[in-house]
Parts: structure tokens; C-alpha cells; sequence
């Protein structure tokens, strides 16, 4: 950290402890209804920002009725009650429903119990029900603090110096339920215990040539089952937001069967438990059974997930998503006037945005008001771009149309694999054949990447050939490393010999290289004036002209999983550290983000130069810690970050200079990070960007129906990417200004910023960028399309 970056920070915090100082400037946090993963992290983040910025921070015990009841349930938080907790399911301070807060009397109990501990800003994470509470409870204070006055339980001192009241919400939620956010803490955790069900239900259920009706959460909200569907490749989907249309049960039959028929062994129907038909009456998942039994004589089991879903240990993205919304709220708490409105703080893209609170609880309300009143367009519509998205691709995929109602394109459109293997290129692959085949084309598969294209190893590829291949890892077409440069007249030949009208490739810096050969070799091969499109995917994340690649987050989630056990261990043994290496070549995506979800001392990486004086520092600071009650550490390693400072070096170093304090252990994670099943972020993503990249594809070959065109411009070879809150197509010409070709990583990542938080909740001195503007932004229709 430079003395500029140093002076900023402690400019910011002077103000902060400024406005902290006091009586009445303590920071409440509380949980509230449903339990939802993740929640801990956010508690996490809350207390040690809190405290990091020289705030009191209490913990409120059980939700609003230890608010309301006030004694033992209201507790000053230091840095170690939140140690330990960040892989911990549910929530440490209890949640419940409380009926006491709904009247005025229970009001103002709650006001007199947090003025009696100074607190008058409150971050209360939870769903709609307990945020508009919080909203309430905030707009009657300064009435409440009066009351209480009069009644002689308060004096003129304690009124003026508890004025009012700052709300800040989070929303914890595995329904996904809530406008104004992309995603809910506590969503992506259920996606994950729902896939792990039904991976090892179609096991069994392809066994014995089964039918299986799985019932998931989501009673007002249909998103836990249209992402599970997409994920699994399930063959129907009930969602209260879009009921099935009339004579859905012979639909659905007809369906089944074809599926059947194309030796298919298997039927997976998932339905949220408040999907509804048009006329709003319930369908359930007995009622689905019955008819299947009846209709088809097809043997049917019914799964109902219930609370399993809410359980477990909180998936990386939820520990990352809670820990940046905690720190975030944090900081909108520091920044309230008396004139701020309660806001919500929410991600949108990868950004961390704050959100009129009462905008996006009518916006969620107004979704159930649409369904109500039978108008499922306008529901799907305020649900958000991402979830519209979501339904149409679903409706893409699972449905496929008679040969004789496709208008056929007559362009053969090829796809390949290139790089390291990637979970989640299977999901993209089988979204593109079908995507193809939908609008046309004919599909051909290329094995074995730039090498089997150039020995023209190619095949047709089918509707069925794709069937079951979300939840697969690894890639099922082949992949190698090598570039086309010195193949690119065998490839030519091949796109020739196979009329090749198009090509999307799936795949990581390689793929990357791989498309700027071939943009470049278009004047000498005109064979290669096609349209071309690259989607990423690689374990790395160093794709230009992507924030997330297909594959990351199964490998962090990897990397996340050995660190709770490590951890585990640690504490067993107590006074150990832990040191583990990671991939990712020179990009430390994987350590840093590794070190934020597992709640890592230290994560070295390539981007931020360190040296001895680092490391020494970085042991200082371990053996303070194992004089608390904290006595294990753990300690991130990018492969690549530094060629002499290698993780033996590190190793040996921690060794010898905490000999008597702690002793050290190392862990290579190696390939697995590359392995395993994908997760459910990484189906859908992979499912959602291929799908569109067709799309790209079928626009470009339709713009040149008739014309014999060959395509020369920057514009038709692409990389389609996340770009902040966008699904963007960036020219790969243009990308590369933007490369840093020596070490394979974009000049400039967006993580990058999340750096600080890190240390920050390590308890370490960081500069922390905080946002200038108060102002909160509007509520509108969000989501990556």
C-alpha cells in the first residue's frame, strides 16, 4: 500500500470515527425469518468492518423479538466471536418471528433496549417481510424516542443524541425472491444442495428407467427450479411465475415419451411447491405423479427437498457475495445522513450497488400482485432480465420441435474445445448443439481441438447425442493446448471440405491465442471469413473481455471445500499454518477469491508484488493471532506469483521463524481444481453464454442469406464475456490492447478491488476504495440477459 493510498484511507476513517464518535453511533446487526447459507458471512463481515472503523458492534440475538427483548440478546461483538463461522450453514444469532414487533408497543421496547447500548444503525439481514419492518421501525423513531420520553423512560439527552435511526438491509434468502438483486444470499448454496440430489438421483433413476418428480422451494418464487432445471437438463419445470399452458398434462405426456423413445432412461420433472396452473390452483408434485402413473404406466418416485435446501455449509459464491455485501454495508451506514432513506445493498452484475429499500419491496410485491391477478407475462417480466433469460433458454432447450417445423438455415455450424479442461464446457456444447439445431443449423462437433480439427476429425452432432451432459466434468468433445498456426492450411481445407459456415469455440487463454491466429491468417485462407465467436472457459479466470470464465467457481469452490477441512484439522491440532498452493498460472484469481470464502490470513499473488518484508510481516502477524484464541492460520499461494519466493520457500520460512509459536504444513491442490462435477453456477452460466453466442451466430449467418458474403470485420471474431453487468461481444482485434500476452492475464481485472476486503476481515491495514456518491440507485430490471 503506497503513503497516498494510506493517507486517503485514514482521511476516510477519521470522518468514520468522526461520525462514530459518541454515544448513539453503535452498529446493531440481526437476522431475520427464514435462515439462509451465507448469512454468517455477512454477520462476519458487519462486526469486523464495524470494528475496523472504530464502531461498537452488537449483536441482536433471535431477530426482532431479542430486539424487542432486549437484555442478554443485545451483546457487544468483538473480533473473535466471528471467528470460525464464515463455513458455517444458517445463522450463530438465531433468527424468529416475532409478532411483538408488529405492534407499537413492541416498538418501542425495541427502541428503548437499542438507545439504552447508543445503537442507531441497524443492518438487518433478511427477506422483504423483516427489511420493511426494519423500514417501518425507522420511519416511526423519532415519534417512538418521544413516546418513550414522555413516559419518563427516556430523558432530552438520550432523544437528541439518538435522533434518528440508519437501516441498512441485506437480503438473505434462498428463494431469490427480491427485485433490485441479481442474487440473494443463501441462493446459490440451495442450487447446490438441489444439484447434489438430483446428480445422484438420475444415477438411480437411469438404473431402473424411472420418472422422478422433484419438489424444491419456493412458494411465491420459481427461481430455485427453472435454474435447477437448466442445470440438470430436466425435461419439465413448474414455476408459479409461469404456469403451463391448458392441456399441459398431455403435453407433458407426449413429451415424456418422446424422450423415452429417443432411449432416453430417464425423466426428471422438477416443481417449485407453489406452482400454480392458469387458474391458480395449486399443482402438485402428488398430483404430477399420478398423472405419469396413469397416463404412461412409467414407474414414478416423488423427492420433496424441504429444508435440506436452507442446511449445509454456504457455497463459495455466497460466502464472497455475503462478505462484500457486509463490508458494503458497513460503509452505507458510515455515509447516512438523517435525509438518507433505508437502502438495500445488492449486486447487480459483479457489482456491489445500494438500492431505495422501499422501491424494491413494492417492485417484489407487485410481482405477486401480477400472479394474483393472472397476468404471468408481467410476473416473469418484474422478476428481471436473468430470469426472463433463464425461462426463454430453458424453453430453448427442453423443447425441441419437429423436424418438418424447422426452417433449416443450410449452414453447418462447428464447435471445439480448446485449452485445459473446464467444468461446465459440457452444459455450454450441449446449449450450443441445441441452440443450433432450433434455429436451423446443422451441427458438427470438432474432438480434440485445434489438432482434430486440422486431422478433421468432425462429426455431425445430435438433438439426443447432448442429452445428459450438464452435470458432467471435464469435456466429453476433447480438448489440447495446441494452437492452429501451424495447421492453419489443414484447417482451411477442413472448413472447406465440410462447408463450414460458422465457429464457436469454448475455452481459455489458448482458445483466446487460438482465435487471434485465425483472425489474423483471413486474408491469406478466405475459408476462415466466417463468423467466429469464443466463449470462455478456464479454471484461471484470465480470459480479456470477461470477468468470469466457465469453470472458476467449480474450482473455487474446490479450493473453498480443502480449506474447511484443512481448517478443521488446524483447529484440532491447534497453532498450525496451513500453507496451499493454487493454479491459475500468473492470474490470482483463484487465491484471492479462495482467500476471501475461506477466511485466509494471506493470499500471495502475482498481481500485487511482495517481498520478504511481506512475508516477514505476514508472520508477525500469525504469531499475534495464536496468542488469541483463534490458533490456526491459513495462507493462499498463486502458482505463479512469484519465481523465486516459491510455496517450499514460503513454506520453510514460516517453519523457521515460527518454530516455538506455531509449525507449518503445505498442500499442493493441483488438478482437482480442474475436476469434479460442475457447479450449479457454472451449468447455468455455461448453459446461458453458449446460448447466446448462438444466437450471435445465427444473427450473422441470416445478415448474409443470399449475398455469398465473407465476413472480414473486427466485428464477426469475437469473445462474448460478463462485462461488469453486461453480457458483451468484444471484437478479439480490440482485446488485444487490453492483454498482458507475457503472463496470459488482462491488464486490468476487477477483483482486483476485492483485494482489500481480504485483509481487512484478516485484520490487516488496507486501503479500501470507497464509493464518493450517497446516492442510491434506481430500482429497474436487472440481471445479465
Amino acid at each position: 500500500m503506497d503513503d497516498d493510498d494510506l493517507a486517503n484511507r485514514k482521511v476516510f476513517f477519521r470522518k468514520c470515527l468522526e461520525h462514530l464518535s459518541g454515544a448513539g453511533k453503535a452498529i446493531g446487526v440481526l437476522t431475520s425469518g427464514g435462515d439462509a447459507q451465507g448469512m454468517n458471512a455477512a454477520v462476519r463481515a458487519v462486526v469486523r468492518m464495524g470494528i475496523y472503523v472504530g464502531a461498537k458492534v452488537y449483536f441482536i440475538y433471535e431477530g426482532y423479538q431479542g430486539m424487542v427483548d432486549g437484555g442478554r440478546n443485545i451483546v457487544e461483538a468483538n473480533w473473535e466471536s466471528v471467528s470460525s463461522i464464515l463455513q458455517v450453514g444458517g445463522t450463530i444469532i438465531g433468527s424468529a418471528r416475532c409478532k411483538a414487533f408488529r405492534t407499537r408497543e413492541g416498538r418501542l421496547k425495541a427502541a428503548h433496549n437499542l438507545v439504552e447500548r447508543g445503537i442507531t444503525n441497524l443492518c438487518v439481514i433478511g427477506g422483504d417481510g423483516s427489511l420493511t419492518g426494519a423500514n417501518i421501525f425507522r420511519k416511526e423513531w423519532s415519534g417512538l424516542l418521544e413516546e418513550l420520553a414522555q413516559n419518563g423512560e427516556l430523558n432530552k439527552e438520550q432523544v437528541q443524541q439518538h435522533a434518528y435511526l440508519n437501516v441498512v438491509g441485506m437480503v438473505g434468502s434462498i428463494d431469490n425472491d427480491f427485485c433490485g438483486t441479481d442474487m440473494t444470499i443463501g441462493t446459490d448454496s440451495a442450487l447446490h444442495r438441489i444439484i447434489e440430489v438430483v446428480d445422484a438421483i438420475m444415477t438411480t433413476a437411469q438404473s431402473h428407467q424411472r420418472t422422478f418428480v422433484l419438489e424444491v422451494m419456493g412458494r411465491h418464487c420459481g427461481y430455485l427450479a427453472l435454474v435447477s432445471a437448466l442445470a440438470c437438463g430436466a425435461d419439465w419445470v413448474f414455476l408459479p411465475e409461469s404456469p403451463p399452458e391448458e392441456g399441459w398434462q398431455e403435453n407433458m405426456c407426449i413429451k415424456l415419451s418422446e424422450n423415452r423413445a429417443r432411449k432416453k432412461r430417464l425423466n426428471i420433472i422438477i416443481v417449485a411447491e407453489g406452482a400454480i396452473d392458469t387458474q391458480n390452483k395449486p399443482i402438485t408434485s402428488e398430483q404430477i405423479k399420478e398423472l405419469v402413473v396413469k397416463q404412461l404406466g412409467y414407474d414414478t418416485r416423488v423427492t420433496i427437498l424441504g429444508h435440506v435446501q436452507r442446511g449445509g455449509t454456504p457455497s463459495a459464491f455466497d460466502r464472497i457475495l455475503a462478505s462484500r455485501m457486509g463490508v458494503e454495508a458497513v460503509v452505507a451506514l458510515l455515509q447516512a445522513t438523517p435525509e438518507t432513506p433505508a437502502c438495500v445493498v445488492s449486486l447487480s452484475g459483479n457489482q456491489a450497488v445500494r438500492l431505495p429499500l422501499v422501491e424494491c419491496v413494492q417492485m417484489t410485491q407487485e410481482v405477486q400482485k401480477a400472479m394474483d391477478e393472472r397476468r404471468f407475462k408481467d410476473a416473469v417480466q418484474l422478476r428481471g432480465r436473468s430470469f426472463e433469460s433463464n425461462l426463454n433458454t430453458y424453453k430453448r432447450l427442453a423443447i425441441k420441435l419437429p423436424d418438418d417445423q424447422i426452417v433449416k438455415s443450410n449452414c453447418n455450424v462447428a464447435i471445439i474445445n480448446v485449452g485445459a479442461p473446464a467444468a461446465g464446457m459440457n452444459a455450454a456444447v450441449r446449449s450450443a448443439v441445441r441452440v443450433g439445431i432450433a434455429d436451423g443449423h446443422k451441427m458438427l462437433a470438432i474432438y480434440d481441438g485445434f489438432e482434430g480439427f486440422a486431422k478433421g476429425q468432425i462429426k455431425e452432432i445430435g438433438w439426443g447425442d447432448v442429452g445428459g451432459w450438464t452435470g458432467q466434468g471435464g469435456s466429453i468433445l476433447g480438448t489440447k493446448r495446441t494452437l492452429p498456426g501451424k495447421s492453419l492450411e489443414d484447417i482451411a481445407t477442413q472448413i472447406r471440405k465440410h462447408s463450414i459456415n460458422a465457429l464457436l469455440i469454448i475455452g481459455g487463454f489458448e482458445a483466446y491465442l487460438g482465435l487471434l491466429e485465425l483472425s489474423a491468417a483471413r486474408e491469406k485462407y478466405e475459408e476462415l471469413c466466417v463468423p467466429m465467436v469464443m466463449v470462455p472457459a478456464t479454471v484461471s479466470n484470465n480470459v480479456p473481455g470477461s470477468d468470469f470464465s466457465i469453470g472458476a467457481d467449480t474450482a473455487l469452490n474446490t479450493i473453498t471445500d480443502t480449506c474447511d477441512r484443512i481448517k478443521q484439522s488446524a483447529s484440532g491440532t491447534k497453532r498450525r499454518v496451513f500453507i496451499i498452493e493454487t493454479m491459475g498460472g500468473y492470474c490470482g484469481y483463484l487465491a484471492n477469491m479462495g482467500g476471501l470464502a475461506a477466511g485466509a490470513d494471506a493470499a500471495y499473488i502475482f498481481e500485487e508484488p511482495f517481498d520478504i518484508r511481506d512475508l516477514q510481516s505476514n508472520v508477525e502477524h500469525l504469531t499475534e493471532k495464536m496468542k488469541t484464541t483463534i490458533q490456526r492460520g491459513l495462507v493462499l499461494r498463486n502458482e505463479s506469483c512469484s519465481e523465486n519466493y516459491t510455496t517450499d520457500f514460503i513454506y520453510q520460512l514460516y517453519s523457521e521463524e515460527g518454530k516455538g509459536v506455531f509449525d507449518c504444513r503445505k498442500n499442493v491442490l493441483g488438478h482437482m481444481q480442474q475436476g469434479g462435477a460442475p457447479s450449479p453456477f457454472d451449468r447455468n452460466f455455461g448453459t446461458k453464454i453458449s446460448a447466446r453466442a448462438m444466437q450471435w451466430i445465427s444473427t450473422k449467418l441470416k445478415e448474409a442469406l443470399g449475398k455469398g458474403k465473407r465476413f472480414m470485420s473486427d466485428d464477426s471474431i469475437c469473445v462474448l464475456g460478463i462485462s461488469k453487468r453486461n453480457l458483451l461481444f468484444q471484437p478479439v482485434a480490440q482485446l488485444r490492447k487490453e492483454t498482458d500476452f507475457e503472463h496470459r492475464i488482462p491488464k486490468e481485472q476487477w477483483w482486483l478491488k476485492l483485494r482489500p476486503l481480504m485483509k481487512i476481515l484478516a485484520k490487516y491495514e488496507a486501503s479500501y476504495e470507497v464509493p464518493d456518491s450517497h446516492q442510491l440507485e434506481p430500482v429497474h430490471h436487472r440481471g445479465a440477459g
